[in-house]
């Protein structure tokens, strides 16, 4: 079963950090149809979220420091962000934001697991998070690329009590029946200078027809087309910009 909607300890959120907003603004728009508004809050100045028609999907922001690079980053709900940063710090992982009120949307913090992955804790007030998921055009999957297997393996679970699905090189996350994700350990064909990542994947009609879009509109192919077993297809993209993120479709009936 896949994820539909926001639930608790699952990713309900997924946001752009760039160089240029203004150009992944009309990159994105241009690929997966989504429409750009800042009006939605005025005063949370360059944050732009973007919507899937009526339904919002995602958002793009500036990059809060030089230092921060350019790339997706997905965020996770939970129920009490201050609770939980302390059992990410208690597993082994950092707090590189405590947890911060977003006017009267909800508690934003910002997380490191034990090989350095970063990701975003959300306790929604106001904003509960994306009001679409895997449909075209929305956040449909998100993978945790590592080289600490048994690392990872023991501390997502502790922290967010979800389930694991092992394999020999890939595991799938699940909570309460909902497969949301997997993890991807890095091998040797990942340059040592690739840090270990969340990336999300949404959810396309046609993955090739989105791959040769991306490409038209300046986009790099990471990992070109591929089928999977069970008839999901998928690819890995890059942005003008630099951030990468994944494309895939699945069978009606999966």
């Amino acid at each position: 079963m896949k994820q539909t909607s926001v639930t608790t300890n699952a990713p309900c959120w997924v946001e752009l950090g760039t160089s240029d907003p203004a150009a992944a603004t009309t990159f994105y728009s241009e690929l997966f149809g989504w429409r750009p508004d800042r009006g939605v809050r005025p005063d949370a100045g360059d944050y732009t979220q973007m919507f899937l028609g009526d339904a919002s999907a995602a958002a793009i922001t500036p990059r809060y420091g030089p230092q921060q690079p350019i790339a997706w980053t997905v965020a996770f709900a939970v129920a009490d962000a201050a609770a939980t940063a302390a059992g990410i710090e208690a597993e082994g992982g950092r707090i590189l934001k405590e947890p911060t009120d977003v006017f009267d949307l909800g508690v934003f913090s910002v997380a490191a697991d034990r090989s350095g992955a970063v990701f975003i804790l959300w306790q929604a007030r106001a904003f509960p998070g994306a009001d679409v998921f895997n449909e075209p055009g929305s956040l449909g999957w998100v993978e945790l690329l590592t080289r600490d297997r048994a690392g990872a393996t023991a501390f997502y679970p502790a922290v967010f009590g979800w389930s694991v699905a092992p394999s020999e090189r890939y595991t799938q996350w699940g909570l309460d029946g909902q497969d949301f994700g997997g993890m991807l350990v890095m091998g040797e064909d990942f340059p040592p200078s690739v840090p270990p990542h969340w990336l999300p994947y949404f959810s396309v009609a046609d993955v090739d027809n989105t791959v040769d879009r991306a490409v038209s509109l300046g986009a790099d192919v990471l990992m070109p087309s591929y089928s999977m077993p069970g008839g999901r297809r998928i690819a890995v993209l890059r942005d003008v910009q630099g951030a990468a993120f994944g494309v895939y479709s699945a069978p009606a009936d999966s």
